[in-house]
C-alpha cells in the first residue's frame, strides 16, 4: 500500500458520480454476478483504494473496470485505473507513461480487446469521454518512435522462447503459432480492409476486434523473431482497421486508444513507417472532429519518425492530411504548398518497390479524392477554390475502381458541396442525390457526418422548390442519431 491517493481512480470515480458506498455495493453485486460470490467490499475499502493508493485483490480491479466501463460508456481498463501489473497506482491520464514496453502492448491489447467485445456496444459512449491532444501523444512518443524500432532490440529475451504470462492474458488460451496460421492471419486483415472500404466500419468492427483479441493472446508467448515480428504487424493492421472501424461508427476515444496501440504494435514489430501511419489516422481523425491544431502536432511527429524506408507514396498521403488540418485554419498558402508537395511526392514513386499492404488502397484516385476534400473545406473560407474542389473531387470519382464505396459516398459530397459553395445549387443537386442512392447501404457514421454538413450548405438555397426537395431527401436519409452520443444537424 502507498501513502499517495491513487489519482486515475479518483477521477474517473468522480466523473461516474458514485458514493464510496454505493460504488463498494456494485463490487460486490458485479463479483457475485462475474463468479465471485464471497467477495465483501466495503466503504472504507473504496476510501482507501483511492485516498492511500491501495491495490485492490484480484478479481476487484476486474470488476471495477466492468463497472466503470458500464457507467460511463466507454472502455476502462484496470490500468486506466490505475492498477498495473506490478500493483502501481498512476497519476494523471492513463496514457502519461507512454511509450510502453513489449510485454505492456500486448497486456493493454487484450484487455482493452476484451473491454470493448463485452461493453462497447453503439450508443454506449456518453458525454464527458476527452480524447489525449495531439501534443500530448507527441510530446510521450516522440524520443520513443524515433530510436532504433528493431524488435529484438527493445524486446527483454527470456529463457523460454515459448514463454507466456497467464496473469496477464486471461481472456485467450495463448498457444504458439506458426507461418501458416500467420499467413491466414494477413489475408483475413486484407479481408476486413476490403469489407471496410466498401460497407463501412460498422459491420464488421467487432470481427476485427476478435481477431486482434486473439492476437493479443499469441503475442503473450516469445515466438521466433521472424514470426514475432509478423506477428506484431498483424497486430498493428487489425488496430489500425478496429481504430478507422470505430472512428466510422462515432467511437472516437475508443479509436484513438486502438491507434495508439497499433503504433506501439508496428513500433515493436520493426515497421516505422506503418507506426507514422497509424499516428497519421489519429490526425485524420482529430481534423474530421475540428482540432487542426491536434492533428498538425500529431503529423509532424508521424512525419519526423517515419523513418528513410518510407516510401515517396506514403509520404504524399501524410501531406494530404496535413493540407486538410492547415485546410480546416483557412491557411490556403500552406494548403497549396502542402498539396504541391504530396503531387511531386507521388509522382516520384516509381513503383519500383511494392507498396505494403496498407498503403495499396492509396492509389491516384484517393490522392484526387483527399485534394477534392481538402479545396473543399478550404473553399469554405475562400469560394474561389471551390471550383479546384469539384475538379479533383470528379477525377477521383472516374477513376474509382470498384469495391470502394464509401469514397464514391464522400466524392459525391465533396463535389455537391464545392457546388452549393461555388453557387451552382443545380449541378449540387445532381450530385447529392448520387451520393443519396448508395448511402443507405453504408454503416459509416463519416457519410452522415458529411451529409449533415453538406445540408448546412444549401440553407442559402433553402426556397428553391429543387433544393427544398433535396432538403427533404437528405433528412429521411439521415439516421436519427449520426453516432453515438451526436444528433445530426439536419
Amino acid at each position: 500500500m502507498t501513502r499517495e491517493p491513487n489519482t486515475r481512480l479518483a477521477d474517473l470515480f468522480g466523473l461516474a458520480g458514485w458514493s464510496k458506498g454505493e460504488l463498494a455495493r456494485l463490487v460486490n453485486r458485479k463479483a457475485a454476478a462475474m463468479g465471485h460470490p464471497q467477495l465483501a467490499t466495503d466503504t472504507s475499502r473504496v476510501r482507501r483504494w483511492i485516498e492511500t493508493g491501495e491495490t485492490p485483490r484480484d478479481p476487484v480491479p476486474k470488476v471495477l473496470a466492468a463497472l466503470f466501463t458500464e457507467r460511463l460508456g466507454r472502455v476502462v481498463t484496470t490500468e486506466d485505473l490505475g492498477f498495473g501489473r506490478q500493483g502501481r497506482t498512476g497519476r494523471g491520464r492513463s496514457d502519461d507513461d507512454l511509450p510502453w514496453s513489449p510485454e505492456r502492448v500486448a497486456a493493454v491489447l487484450t484487455e482493452f480487446t476484451g473491454m470493448d467485445l463485452m461493453f462497447n456496444r453503439r450508443g454506449l459512449v456518453g458525454a464527458g469521454v476527452a480524447l489525449t491532444a495531439g501534443s500530448a501523444l507527441s510530446s510521450a512518443m516522440y524520443d520513443w518512435l524515433h530510436s532504433d524500432p528493431a524488435l529484438a532490440g527493445d524486446a527483454p529475451r527470456l529463457d523460454d522462447p515459448l514463454h507466456a504470462d497467464p496473469a496477464s492474458f486471461d481472456r485467450y488460451e495463448a498457444a504458439p503459432v506458426g507461418s501458416l496460421e500467420i499467413d491466414a492471419l494477413e489475408q483475413s486483415v486484407d479481408i476486413f480492409r476490403a469489407w471496410d472500404a466498401s460497407r463501412g466500419g460498422g459491420l464488421q468492427r467487432k470481427a476485427v476486434v476478435g481477431q486482434l483479441n486473439e492476437v493479443g493472446g499469441m503475442l503473450s508467448f516469445r515466438h521466433p523473431d521472424h514470426l514475432q515480428r509478423r506477428l506484431w504487424g498483424v497486430a498493428a493492421n487489425l488496430a489500425v482497421l478496429a481504430g478507422w472501424m470505430s472512428h466510422d461508427v462515432g467511437l472516437e476515444p475508443t479509436a484513438q486508444k486502438y491507434f495508439v496501440i497499433a503504433a506501439h504494435a508496428a513500433r515493436e514489430g520493426g515497421d516505422r513507417p506503418r507506426a507514422s501511419e497509424a499516428l497519421s489516422r489519429a490526425a485524420r481523425q482529430m481534423v474530421h472532429l475540428g482540432r487542426p491544431d491536434d492533428a498538425l502536432d500529431l503529423m509532424k511527429l508521424a512525419k519526423s519518425g517515419c523513418g528513410d524506408e518510407t516510401l515517396p507514396r506514403t509520404r504524399a498521403m501524410f501531406a494530404t492530411i496535413e493540407a486538410w488540418a492547415q485546410a480546416s485554419m483557412g491557411h490556403s498558402q500552406a494548403v497549396r504548398r502542402t498539396l504541391g508537395e504530396a503531387e511531386e511526392l507521388f509522382v516520384s514513386d516509381k513503383g519500383d518497390v511494392p507498396p505494403p499492404s496498407w498503403m495499396q488502397l492509396f492509389n491516384e484516385a484517393d490522392l484526387h479524392g483527399m485534394e477534392g476534400l481538402v479545396y473543399r473545406t478550404l473553399a469554405e473560407h475562400d469560394p474561389k477554390f471551390s471550383a479546384v474542389a469539384q475538379r479533383h473531387a470528379k477525377e477521383a470519382l472516374r477513376m474509382r475502381e470498384r469495391g470502394r464505396d464509401r469514397s464514391q459516398i464522400f466524392d459525391h459530397i465533396s463535389i455537391a458541396s464545392a457546388c452549393f459553395i461555388g453557387d451552382d445549387p443545380e449541378q449540387a443537386g445532381t450530385y447529392a442525390r448520387m451520393a443519396l442512392l448508395s448511402i443507405g447501404a453504408n454503416s459509416s457514421h463519416r457519410t452522415w457526418d458529411r451529409l449533415s454538413e453538406m445540408y448546412r450548405l444549401t440553407n442559402r438555397y433553402a426556397q428553391s422548390p429543387r433544393v427544398k426537395e433535396l432538403r427533404e431527401q437528405i433528412k429521411m436519409a439521415m439516421p436519427k442519431e449520426t453516432g453515438p452520443g451526436r444528433t445530426a444537424s439536419v
